[in-house]
């Protein structure tokens, strides 16, 4: 198993599969190191990390938690991943309780939207769906889903979920300094993820990442799944030009990201096996 894939979601966040899935699925694909990057919880680790040693897959600790972004990006937000986290952390866990309840003080209002659009689905179907703390937009397009609202998580996004659509809400995020500083708290690696989502920002890429650096980012998602190769290209150069590490993953997500498969994305993804080393000596150096 010589694949790697550093960007995976579970039940435990915004995935539609729990994690001993998600690691045979890994095992199928040939991937022998993946990283679980749920958003903003730990709490899928003891179980990936489990089916990990049956299987014989390294698990890396990981986390991908959402920050404000001001600065002309599309979705308003970025996304840091962090890899070889201290996932026991007591503070670290304190700031994702923080994290996570902006998250539930959107989602009764998400809710309230699509009643007055005539969608009838209540918040307690999704939290039960979702079956943790960490509920989110796509468990609310599942739920659309499975009422025969909608025919797919694009379409639930398009029509009412994403920013500008009809029961859009939006959400206190923190920003980019305080999700990096969380996770060099607990001692992991914080790298930018999928930066083509910041393309159409009123910075470069490279702008964004040197300002960033500067708050303690160590790292960029160069490899993924929907990312061209000029693209490619121009986020090794940025690294390369910063002393940033490379990472890369498939950002699997299971049935909100059809398209999407573990180890090979979209098919052509390959993430280098050699930007492992660099990542793991990130994480030894003392704090």
């Amino acid at each position: 198993m010589d694949r790697i894939d550093l960007h995976l979601h579970t039940t435990y966040s915004d995935g539609s599969l729990p994690p001993e899935q998600v690691l045979a699925l890994a095992q199928a694909a040939g991937v022998g190191v993946l990283a679980i990057t749920d958003h903003d919880t730990v709490e899928g680790l003891p179980d990936a990390i489990a089916a990990g040693a049956r299987l014989g897959i390294e698990v890396i600790p990981g986390i991908e938690i959402s920050a404000r972004y001001g600065h002309g990006g599309p979705k308003g937000e970025i996304h840091i991943l962090g890899y070889f986290l201290d996932w026991k952390d007591a503070e670290l866990h304190a700031r994702l309780a923080r994290f996570r309840a902006t998250r539930h003080a959107r989602n009764p209002r998400i809710i309230e939207k699509l009643n007055e659009l005539g969608l009838k689905i209540g918040y307690d179907e999704v939290k039960s769906l979702a079956g943790n703390e960490s509920v989110g937009r796509p468990h609310i397009a599942r739920v659309l889903m499975e009422k025969g609202y909608v025919q797919s998580a694009k379409e639930a996004f398009e029509r009412y979920l994403a920013e500008g659509a009809a029961a859009y809400v939006s959400r206190e995020l923190p920003e980019p300094g305080e999700a990096i500083a969380a996770i060099r708290a607990a001692r992991g690696v914080a790298v930018l993820a999928h930066p083509s989502w910041l393309e159409r920002a009123d910075q470069s890429i490279y702008k964004i990442c040197e300002r960033m650096k500067g708050e303690g980012l160590q790292g960029v998602e160069v490899h993924y799944s929907t990312h061209r190769p000029e693209q490619t290209a121009q986020y090794l150069e940025t690294a390369r030009r910063l002393d940033l590490l490379v990472t890369g993953g498939s950002d699997f997500h299971g049935i909100t990201k059809p398209d999407i498969q573990v180890g090979i994305g979209r098919g052509t993804l390959a993430v280098p096996q050699k930007l492992l080393e660099p990542l793991r000596a990130a994480a030894a150096q003392p704090r």
